[in-house]
């Protein structure tokens, strides 16, 4: 018999972190912890109201399947318990945690993967004036990767002035869906030839297929709230879109982002490993598969006053696997 814990919390962040549709100073997430009585496995999401999600949706989810969980239910088996969301994600890793430490084993062991690398993560920058994105890109000088927020007004503006205070750094621009299709050429035109990666979510998700869609020209367009899970991968190629940000959160817990992102290379897509602003308890378990991705964007923690004990390692611009008092 397994016993469940659900609870919420609300982490403040420092400062304001603010993207084109919205501004927080404070994040609330739900933490799950599912135990045999002697082991504890603990998973963490962060219900996103874009994707129509709140603490206490996200709680009836996972209290639906509380009988479930509690007579042993494995992370194969949750699959076809919950949607692809934040409910199935805190699950699913909780799960894998609770595996991991009864075996004894790591979650990459378990799963026949190579162990986890330290790797470098974006930094990102929260949507301002261009003047204010040019001083805090200079501020993130140990970051040689920036992931900049633009919305509809200065997108542009801002990129060129955090360009031009850092040539150093590379830049994934970040839209979160506020351009339109008839500011793509242009925008795109612009950047040519700059050290950008990519352009991610320039649209709507609705919109998708309406980018100006010649992938050999650079930079690429990178998918997020358009991407899911694997049956929005062929759309997305063919509409011409060759990178994709795979969150724990949208796709649903870490057994679907492994499946996720093996199809997404196999397809050919860049793959960013990505997150929702989090403690390191969040984190962690997509840093388990960080062997997938291109790029990876797991600066949540850094975005906060304060994370969780036993947080993952940043040493600047590079993090470090999860220990094991962590996760998995």
């Amino acid at each position: 018999m397994q016993r469940l814990k659900i609870t919420t919390q609300q982490w403040p962040i420092a400062g304001q972190f603010t993207i084109s549709r919205s501004s927080l100073s404070e994040i609330e997430v739900v933490r799950v912890q599912i135990s045999d009585g002697q082991h504890i496995g603990r998973g963490e999401c962060r219900p996103y109201g874009r994707y129509k999600e709140s603490a206490a949706s996200v709680t009836a989810h996972i209290e639906s399947i509380r009988a479930a969980i509690e007579t042993g239910l494995t992370p194969e088996l949750l699959q076809a318990r919950l949607p692809a969301g934040a409910a199935r994600n805190a699950v699913d890793c909780a799960l894998w945690d609770l595996r991991a430490k009864i075996s004894g084993q790591s979650v990459s062991e378990l799963l026949g993967i190579a162990p986890p690398r330290a790797r470098q993560t974006a930094y990102t920058l929260s949507l301002d004036s261009p003047e204010k994105m040019g001083q805090a890109a200079l501020k993130a000088k140990d970051y040689p990767l920036l992931k900049i927020k633009i919305g509809a007004q200065n997108g542009l503006e801002a990129s060129r002035a955090v360009l031009k205070a850092r040539p150093d750094a590379q830049l994934i621009i970040d839209a979160n869906e506020a351009l339109a299709p008839s500011e793509l050429e242009a925008f795109r035109a612009a950047l040519s030839g700059k050290n950008v990666a990519m352009i991610e979510q320039p649209l709507p998700a609705k919109d998708f297929d309406k980018i100006d869609n010649n992938p050999s020209k650079l930079p690429i367009y990178c998918a997020d709230e358009s991407l899911h899970g694997i049956a929005d991968l062929a759309p997305l190629w063919a509409a011409g879109y060759r990178a994709v940000n795979v969150k724990l959160d949208k796709c649903g817990g870490l057994t679907a982002a492994l499946a996720l992102m093996q199809a997404a290379k196999a397809q050919g897509f860049k793959i960013m490993a990505g997150c929702m602003v989090g403690t390191s308890l969040a984190m962690a378990p997509m840093m388990v598969l960080e062997q997938f991705a291109d790029y990876i964007d797991l600066d949540g923690p850094l975005l906060l006053k304060k994370d969780i004990e036993n947080g993952l390692l940043y040493e600047g611009a590079i993090i470090h696997p999860p220990k094991i008092n962590l996760w998995g």
